[in-house]
This record gives C-alpha cells, structure tokens and sequence, in this order.
C-alpha cells in the first residue's frame, strides 16, 4: 500500500490538512478530498488547459501537478478567483459577453487570463491569444473570449467602468 503523507496545502487563503497517496494529482486532490468542482477534469495528460489552476500566481495543469510538490506555496482555483458573493472582473466580462458557452474550459481560461493580467495591465490581442494558447475550448470562436479578457483588462486599469455591459463608458 502506497504511503499518504499529510501535507498542508493553501488553497484559496486557507490552509488545508491532507492525507493522500503521492501519485494523486492536485486535480484530484481538489476534486475529490477538499471539494472544489469548479477545477474540471479535461484531458488528463496536459494538453486541454480545463484543469488550469494558479500556483503562486502562475498557471499550472493540475492534472500534472503532484500535491507533494506544492507544500507552501499558494493554489488558487475559480473558487478563490473572488471573494465570496462577488465575481472578479474576468468572471463579470466573461458573463456580460456571453464568453463561455457550455463552461466547462471556462475555469481555465479565466485563471490563465488572471495570471496575464497581473503580469500586463493592458495586453495585447496577440498577447491574450499566446497566454491562451495552451486553453483548448470546443465550444467558440474564441472571440468573445478575447473580448471578455480586454473588456476586464480595462475595466481594471480604470479606463472602463465596470457593470453591466459597461463598453465604452469611461471611469
């Protein structure tokens, strides 16, 4: 029988105690021990981008990521995008603009898109679209995709105010 250690693992601002196997992937440590769904299950070998999370702020595949090797450093899954009852500026452009179509590559994309975004307040559509390279999505064009991630880009710069369907209004 394989060993579990215990690892304390900070996901969302919180810390969590664990017991897992350590061939168990962060995808299904957040899945299935701490119940965080809103990371999904896409691929499993690194090629889909849906089970993007951030790992001190950087995009990981958690589908390739082992628990044992992210002990003090911070996760943050859609859940944590927010504080609770509010939705960051990705999640609010992304539902504005109808960006997500069936949803489930959505979680992915907006954590690869909020990785982008604290790096570059004001990225290009070229730089959205190679941040978004490794996100795969069946369901769009990926234009309003991009178009959501621009919107929330100037909305957090202060050049747009936010609210609903706030294009073009200035701050």
């Amino acid at each position: 029988m394989p060993a579990k250690p215990i690892l304390t693992l900070r996901v969302n601002g919180e810390a969590h105690e664990v017991a897992v196997p350590v061939h168990k992937t962060l995808l299904e440590v957040l899945r299935e021990d701490l119940g965080l769904i809103g990371t999904k299950h896409g691929c499993e070998l690194g090629e889909c981008g849906t089970c993007t999370v951030l790992v001190d702020g950087q995009p990981v595949l958690s589908c390739l990521a082992l628990p044992v090797e992210l002990e003090g450093q911070e996760i943050v899954t859609v859940e944590g995008m927010a504080p609770p009852g509010q939705l960051h500026p990705l999640q609010q452009a992304f539902a504005e603009l109808g960006a997500a179509q069936c949803g489930y590559c959505t979680p992915g994309i907006l954590l690869t898109s909020m990785a982008l975004l604290a790096d570059k307040r004001e990225p290009t559509r070229d730089e959205i679209r190679q941040a978004l390279s490794g996100n795969i999505c069946r369901c769009t064009g990926y234009t309003k995709i991009l178009e959501a991630v621009e919107l929330a880009a100037l909305r957090m710069s202060g050049e747009v105010a936010g609210g609903k369907h706030g294009r073009g209004a200035t701050a």
